[in-house]
């Protein structure tokens, strides 16, 4: 989707995103509140991009013949909220009042299982690429909604890694931090 699209959030649902229904989510623990955001790259065969893989992954209808990757993930299931692709198109695979399949064993401020309590948004990427503008601006712009949306969030952003130390190096070290919280206070003003 292009940058000059408008989100808002209404019922869970991010609005100006394209809706991909996943199987893969439950409910959210009744006393959780979304209080996090956390980010992820995925390419699907790694560092290759383009090809709806992920999408298919993501509602687990991925032919595992068609790479060998495939065969190494095949059976298991997991969604994101967000996928943002490298072309900037959000797509939004779980609502954003359930409990979608993207952190695994996690911790954030000593409060474990961050899937009960956050946002999962995937960025169409991997740890050795950097990502594209695009990508960041949908990002920070959806960030932002998010924020409005769900004020428990402010600053509560952390990478894959962050809270999966020592299992997960995702967002990589081609994600640019301090760029992506310029872009986010940019459009907070």
């Amino acid at each position: 989707m292009p940058l000059s699209a408008t989100y808002r959030v209404e019922n869970g649902q991010l609005i100006g995103a394209r809706q991909i229904a996943s199987p893969n989510y439950n409910q959210r623990p009744e006393s959780a509140e979304i209080q996090l955001i956390v980010v992820h790259n995925i390419s699907l065969p790694p560092s290759q991009f383009g090809g709806g893989y992920i999408e298919q992954f993501f509602q687990n209808q991925l032919d595992w013949s068609l790479h060998p990757y495939f065969q190494t993930i095949e059976g298991m299931q997991v969604s994101a909220h967000l996928l943002i692709l490298r072309t900037g198109e959000v797509i939004q695979f779980v609502n954003f009042h359930d409990r979608a399949w993207h952190a695994g064993r996690s911790s954030y401020l000593a409060q474990v299982e961050c899937n009960d309590y956050s946002i999962g948004i995937e960025l169409e990427g991997s740890d050795d690429l950097p990502f594209e503008e695009i990508q960041y601006q949908a990002l920070a712009k959806i960030t932002a909604v998010l924020q409005q949306s769900y004020p428990k969030i402010q600053q509560h952003i952390a990478g894959h890694s962050d809270i999966a130390r020592g299992r997960k190096t995702d967002p990589g070290s081609f994600f640019q931090w301090p760029y992506f919280r310029q872009l986010l206070n940019a459009k907070k003003m």
